[in-house]
């Protein structure tokens, strides 16, 4: 997607769902294996994506095709134990779960459960599907999720893979409104995670 079509898009979220303005954004181009969130993890999209300029965390990133709040592919790339999955936002007083080297890899989905009840501040989420699969060469898990942010009445769906590997998570999660956005970009989606590689 152009950044000019990426524009319009936002303007349409932002009137419709307060979606904030973006900024520092840099288009992905299909069919060019690059690393992700500063890490070691590739992957290879098939169409071009939109990166956000704002992180969810150290070695972490966004990409999007019609804006965030639309539909939001986020990598986390070998997250060492001991850090959590996003940026603290209130450390003292509702600290996020952290990563351990010793995580099975059903408890993959139980770590995004917990992160996002805590980073959003929503009871709403749960977590569906769960089966093991290979995820950028390692033994990993798909798992689908759903949840509503704290004070909105969106549904949205999620999808993620995630493996870990010489003790760090690798993730990969795709999220998207429930309606009509999720099923529309979900297989772009599942085709970058098909790709990815450490």
């Amino acid at each position: 997607m152009s950044f000019r079509r990426l524009g319009l898009s936002v303007a349409i979220a932002a009137a419709l769902i307060s979606v904030p303005a973006i900024a520092g954004n840099k288009l992905i181009p299909a069919g060019t294996r690059i690393a992700v969130a500063k890490s070691t993890l590739t992957v290879q999209p098939a169409s071009e994506w939109n990166k956000l300029g704002a992180r969810p965390g150290r070695n972490a990133e966004t990409w999007t095709l019609d804006g965030d709040a639309l539909n939001d592919l986020t990598f986390y790339g070998g997250i060492d134990a001991g850090k959590p999955l996003f940026r603290e936002a209130d450390r003292k007083n509702r600290p996020l779960p952290t990563v351990s080297a010793t995580m099975l890899i059903t408890d993959i989905p139980a770590l995004l459960e917990s992160s996002y009840r805590i980073a959003l501040g929503t009871a709403a989420m749960s977590i569906g599907t769960v089966e093991p699969v290979t995820f950028a060469g390692g033994k990993g898990v798909r798992f689908t999720y759903a949840f509503t942010r704290q004070g909105e009445t969106l549904h949205r769906r999620g999808e993620g893979r995630g493996a870990m590997i010489g003790g760090r998570l690798y993730l990969i999660t795709y999220e998207a409104p429930a309606l009509y956005y999720f099923d529309r970009s979900v297989a772009a989606a599942r085709q970058v995670a098909d790709s990815a590689r450490l």
